[in-house]
């Protein structure tokens, strides 16, 4: 009798044991994510997407934790304090100043960048070998902004004086302006300045226009990412052309439109998140660049605000909204 109930006990404790680890729960990860803006992001869903391709489920390997910068710049070394303490595997950046918060706050968890220029901001030693705890991809805005001279000139070869929103605020922000400012000055096109430090800023600088200015350029920055409607209203109110960063403005009125493909991006982010939480570690992933870009044209926009668009700019884009 006494070899038999040691003999149940080692069975209980076998099966019981093995009953305990199947009920146990697998590990989940915790993929941190810091937006800027509010709840409204569209490009998340391109995101969650490549990560589920990847095999994560929400919920069941993986979780996130988003934080909401609502376009308030002052609250984001808080928030990147709170995904610190939250001890999240990865945390993703969807600006500069967000991938900078977070830098200040941690130089052990991973960071994942959608956007911006790790070089310029100190968050990386090189593209190829990042170094740190920072890779993902680099937006070099400031390469792109000649292109959009190059396309809005084109358009309108009468062009004198454009107004050039852009973000003192930035590093990426300043690199385009400057990069704007080289490539007007070869074609002898006038830019007229308007620095972007809070919302307030772009009723201010539409209503103080001189009549000089015969188009809008925009460059790529949170703020006006955050307020693009605003922007492309108030250039529509003026009867101004308008070239902007993203499809984002065209969608919404702008009159054209060039930039990276942003929904490619957060997918691309997506397979570092992938290889981080499969061990690779973020200063041996090399940063890269968009691949994708798009140039989109609004002929709505164009009937509304008087002006034509040459066929052979029409030829050259990507989409035409009608």
């Amino acid at each position: 009798q006494r070899r038999f109930l040691l003999t149940l006990g080692a069975l209980l404790l076998i099966f019981g044991g093995g009953v305990a680890h199947a009920q146990a729960p697998k590990n989940i990860a915790r993929v941190g994510i810091l937006f800027v803006g509010g709840k409204d992001q569209p490009h998340l869903a391109a995101f969650k997407n490549a990560l589920a391709e990847r095999g994560y489920t929400e919920g069941k390997n993986i979780v996130f934790e988003y934080r909401y910068g609502e376009g308030r710049y002052d609250r984001l070394t808080d928030l990147a304090d709170q995904l610190v303490r939250d001890h999240v595997d990865v945390i993703v950046t969807t600006s500069s100043v967000s991938a900078q918060a977070v830098r200040k706050a941690t130089r052990t968890i991973p960071i994942v960048m959608t956007s911006g220029n790790p070089l310029e901001q100190g968050l990386a030693a090189s593209l190829a070998q990042p170094g740190g705890n920072v890779t993902g991809l680099s937006l070099f805005v400031g390469d792109l902004s000649g292109k959009r001279v190059e396309l809005l000139k084109e358009a309108f070869p009468d062009l004198t004086r454009v107004a050039c929103l852009w973000s003192p605020r930035e590093d990426p922000s300043t690199t385009a302006f400057r990069e704007t400012e080289r490539a007007a000055k070869a074609i002898s096109m006038q830019l007229y300045s308007i620095e972007l430090r809070s919302a307030a800023d772009i009723d201010k600088g539409f209503a103080t226009l001189p009549r000089s200015v015969n188009a809008v350029l925009v460059t790529m920055n949170p703020l006006v990412t955050l307020n693009s409607k605003k922007i492309v209203e108030l250039a529509l109110k003026h009867r101004l052309p308008g070239m902007y960063p993203t499809r984002q403005f065209a969608e919404e009125g702008g009159l054209l439109a060039y930039g990276p493909l942003i929904s490619d991006l957060y997918r691309r982010a997506a397979i570092y998140v992938d290889k981080i939480l499969n061990g690779a570690k973020p200063g041996d992933l090399p940063i890269e660049q968009p691949t994708k870009f798009e140039f989109l044209a609004n002929l709505k926009t164009a009937r509304q605000i008087g002006v034509t668009i040459p066929p052979n700019v029409l030829a050259r884009a990507d989409q035409v909204i009608r």
